[in-house]
């Protein structure tokens, strides 16, 4: 198979984060709780050798810090498509190799039987 290039995909699951967000009155002024899901593909190296440094690959608190630190900052986000958007372009500016970013949202507080509500968003580099 020629053209295929090697891939890395890191993965940070169940991150539950307080996020300013919502269209509803009742929803802007208190923080809401989501589940975020991310999943980063990188480009690989050929091989990973035991004394492969951490630089060869990306250091997954990046990704946690890209869903945590990186949106208290960010304000109010009307929309969970927003908080996936700007989860994606903050990972895109970390990191050159970062190729595609998968963003998964669960809002946890409109949860009425334990069901799972949310959004998916895929962001490839451009």
């Amino acid at each position: 198979m020629t053209g295929a290039r090697d891939t890395l995909e890191l993965e940070v699951h169940d991150l539950e984060v307080q996020v300013l967000t919502g269209i509803y009155s009742e929803e802007t002024h208190l923080p809401q709780p989501l589940r975020i899901d991310l999943t980063v593909l990188l480009d690989a190296p050929a091989h990973y050798a035991p004394d492969t440094p951490l630089s060869a690959s990306k250091n997954y608190l990046d990704l946690k810090h890209a869903a945590t630190d990186a949106l208290a900052t960010a304000g109010h986000f009307t929309l969970i498509e927003a908080v996936a958007d700007h989860i994606a372009e903050t990972l895109f500016l970390q990191d050159a190799r970062v190729q595609r970013v998968k963003v998964k949202i669960v809002k946890l507080a409109i949860a009425e039987a334990g069901e799972s509500i949310g959004i998916t968003l895929v962001r490839h580099r451009r």
